[in-house]
């Protein structure tokens, strides 16, 4: 049986600086997301699993836990930027700007910030984006910039 390979994702030549690409999928949070989150990296803070304490401290009910927020965030960006392939190699200016609650969808939105070729990996660049993720109501929530290894048409 013959199988057909299916290219995933951009490659460096798509990457023009100032072009944005709009991630289509959104994602709804849940408070069940959220529980299974701090459950899974053992980040028992109250704020995130006690509405009555969250209460005290200003909140509307328990957020969602910023670090679910920003992977949601970037894993809504994976298959525009980074499916096609190439090493991730940092992450910066990572900032949070309101909170996120249960049954809030998030979306999400890339800039290429920059790009350039490698002179140490022929049939590689490096590029940057800078992503903002934002709330049904179009509020922005974060925002961060990451850079990885991104493949060229010739090393396809």
């Amino acid at each position: 049986m013959s199988v057909k390979r299916i290219e995933h994702g951009h490659r460096y030549e798509d990457f023009e600086v100032g072009r944005v690409f709009q991630h289509h999928w959104g994602r709804t949070l849940t408070q069940a997301d959220n529980t299974l989150f701090v459950s899974l990296t053992m980040h028992y803070n109250p704020l995130y699993v006690n509405a009555e304490y969250a209460r005290t401290l200003g909140y509307e009910s328990c957020p969602i836990h910023p670090l679910l927020v920003f992977n949601t965030a970037l894993g809504l960006s994976v298959e525009d930027l980074s499916e096609g392939g190439g090493p991730f190699l940092g992450l910066g200016d990572v900032r949070f700007f309101r909170p996120v609650y249960s049954g809030d969808t998030l979306a999400a939105e890339s800039e290429v910030l920059s790009r350039r070729l490698t002179a140490s990996r022929p049939g590689w660049a490096i590029v940057s984006w800078r992503t903002r993720g934002y709330n049904q109501r179009q509020e922005l929530v974060l925002e961060y910039q990451r850079t990885n290894l991104v493949r060229t048409r010739s090393a396809s």
